[in-house]
């Protein structure tokens, strides 16, 4: 089974280079374990005991509904987006016989992780297609890599010594073609067919695929760990965890836009969820007043991945916080609610860890950096849910290349599965 799971993991990382192709990947996954497609446009005909999925671009929420009301909810919480480089409107660059694109950072990815990489274009465009009809459609252009050169040695001779200096305008251009009569929509018109290209979100990623890395293969490096492997996790979970006899009402949410900030139409500041919540109540004939009690007795798990402990800046973290490879699932901890686990939420985690003979381990941020934070805090303060931040441990996070321990995975799985009973 851990072998399956493991397997399907790598699938998952390999096939979804953005957030629109993991959507439609997790939506594969559902309907293949019995779970109905719903239309936010549609009338909802819900039924008791049946499992519901509902797709928003990059986003998902995809619920089990048990056989009588709920007493309560839990929520798996993660994302499908990840740091990138992302194409402008107008992308050409011509510099003497080079054609490159201009691009802009989304979100915080380490910038020199994208230089000297084979890379795809990959997204979403918009299109009048060949019979007239407005149509979007998602692509991914693996036959024309392109590529971020780095200034050679010679030409910046302190690099190694003083560290590299990128400008985000002048020095992320990838290099495209040597042919000054190609464009964007030439290239795309290789393999999807229009009339007239409108528009498109479009991002650079890898070509390299996921690889099991390690002596034992024990661990796993790829692009988009952070946080396809929470993502992965939460609907291995929800697709195992039917039980006739529970009356939780089980969720895995799972937003896009979480690296920039969340406050999209399908980010976790968005109504998505909640109104997805309120869908449900009419069918257990639930009140505003029950909705209100449900939410009190349930619970947010928000899953994104850890920074475990770096064996060559072990300085970086609290001598008592550091997370290691293949250690058991972290639970995070902020002062400031950058996590939105408290004492209570953690508990809850802790006891199931145990009951399970499951590692967990603890993380705060060492107090002189500056700590990130999840989608955690975002769906506490907008559902009021009791909420807690937990993950696996990785290294080398918003990498192109980020690296993680198969063994915390494959418990984060059945953690989550036992948590939403």
């Amino acid at each position: 089974m851990a072998e399956h799971i493991l397997q399907d993991l790598k699938a998952f990382l390999d096939t979804s280079p953005t957030s629109y192709h993991a959507a439609m990947q997790l939506e594969e996954r559902f309907l293949g374990k019995d779970f109905i497609p719903l239309s936010e446009k549609d009338k909802w005909s819900l039924e008791k005991g049946k499992s519901y999925f509902v797709r928003k671009e990059g986003a998902l929420c995809a619920f089990t509904l048990p056989l009588k009301a709920p007493l309560k909810a839990t929520i798996l919480a993660s994302h499908t987006d990840s740091p990138a480089l992302k194409l402008k409107p107008s992308p050409q660059i011509q510099k003497e016989n080079m054609s490159l694109f201009g691009v802009e950072v989304y979100g915080a990815p380490l910038l020199s992780s994208w230089l000297n990489r084979d890379l795809a274009i990959a997204g979403k465009i918009v299109m009048i297609n060949n019979e007239g009809s407005l149509e979007e459609k998602t692509i991914f252009l693996d036959d024309a890599p392109l590529i971020i050169p780095q200034l050679a040695i010679h030409l910046d001779r302190e690099v190694n010594e003083k560290g590299l200096i990128l400008n985000k305008q002048e020095h992320l251009s990838p290099l495209f073609s040597l042919n000054k009569d190609l464009d964007l929509e030439a290239l795309i018109r290789r393999s999807y067919p229009f009339k007239t290209l409108l528009g498109f979100d479009l991002f650079l990623v890898p070509l390299e695929e996921s690889r099991f890395i390690g002596a034992d293969s024990e661990m796993l490096a790829s692009y988009r760990i952070d946080n396809l492997l929470s993502a992965h996790a939460a609907a291995a979970a929800l697709a195992k965890a039917k039980n006739e006899k529970s009356q939780t009402l089980q969720i895995a949410f799972f937003s896009d836009h979480e690296e920039i900030g969340s406050k999209t139409k399908e980010g976790a500041a968005s109504p998505f969820l909640e109104e997805v919540l309120k869908r449900i109540l009419p069918l257990y004939s639930l009140s505003e007043e029950d909705f209100f009690r449900l939410k009190a007795e349930s619970l947010c798990v928000s899953i994104d991945m850890a920074h475990a402990l770096h064996p060559n800046h072990t300085a970086k973290h609290d001598p008592q916080h550091k997370p290691l490879l293949g250690k058991g699932i972290v639970l995070k901890y902020n002062a400031d609610h950058k996590y939105a686990t408290t004492a209570l939420s953690a508990s809850k985690i802790m006891l199931l860890c145990k009951h399970l003979a499951i590692p967990y381990q603890q993380f705060t941020v060492k107090s002189d950096i500056p700590c990130g934070s999840t989608i955690g805090p975002v769906i506490a303060s907008t559902l009021g849910i009791p909420t807690v931040d937990i993950g696996c441990p990785q290294l080398s996070m918003h990498s192109i290349r980020e690296i993680t321990a198969c063994q915390d995975y494959i418990d984060m799985v059945a953690l989550l599965t036992k948590a939403l009973h």
